[in-house]
């Protein structure tokens, strides 16, 4: 990472600068591995990785990305039950390599999700349920989340991505409440998750005979 974008990242900015900043390094680098993008959104930390790894999975790229970025995931919400202040990735997440054209098209099509959810955040606000007690209990909501992500459901990454993007960012500006609205939209996430397997199964089953 340049020193001119590291100094931006330590400046207090949104997460949609950072999202650029991001796509600007890319652009430079001709790509970045999945470690180098956590880098550049500013942060080593468990929320930053949250939000950088389900971008990915809300844009519409060839390829398994949500099974790929779901399991990177359950790898990062481990390591939140577990009571991790900063991620460790492992290799074959770290050094997983995007183009600057993948990237591109990730930040132009999840750019407009994140700023609407920066409009919903207050920083500080019930600072209590986004802290370092509260982060761990989010772990396993995390990893059902990563899960839905992960399956390789026509149209079903959406809701549970939108969920983990809300967490994430509700942690890194420790905004308790939209921690709240979060869990909100796990549970309709995880709900319609649910219901699309049955109907899935019970149109195989069907089908089957």
């Amino acid at each position: 990472m340049t020193q001119d974008t590291a100094d931006a990242c330590e400046g207090g900015a949104t997460t949609s600068v950072h999202l650029q900043q991001m796509n600007e390094e890319a652009a430079r680098k001709g790509g970045l591995s999945v470690a180098e993008m956590v880098e550049t959104m500013g942060s080593s930390s468990i929320a930053f990785a949250i939000l950088v790894l389900s971008l990915p999975a809300l844009t519409p790229i060839p390829g398994p990305f949500g099974m790929v970025f779901g399991s990177c995931l359950a790898v990062v919400s481990l390591q939140i039950m577990a009571g991790a202040r900063h991620l460790n990735l492992p290799d074959f997440v770290g050094n997983r390599r995007m183009s600057a054209e993948t990237i591109a098209l990730i930040v132009r099509y999840t750019a407009p999700v994140v700023s609407k959810v920066e409009k919903l955040l207050r920083p500080g606000r019930m600072p209590q349920l986004a802290g370092p007690a509260a982060q761990r209990l989010l772990g396993f909501p995390v990893l059902l989340l990563a899960v839905a992500v992960a399956l390789p459901i026509p149209f079903g990454n959406l809701l549970p991505v939108i969920a983990l993007i809300i967490i994430a960012m509700a942690l890194l500006e420790r905004d308790g409440l939209a921690v709240l609205m979060g869990l909100a939209a796990a549970v309709l996430a995880l709900g319609v998750t649910v219901g699309l397997l049955y109907g899935v199964f019970s149109a195989s089953t069907w089908v089957l005979g």
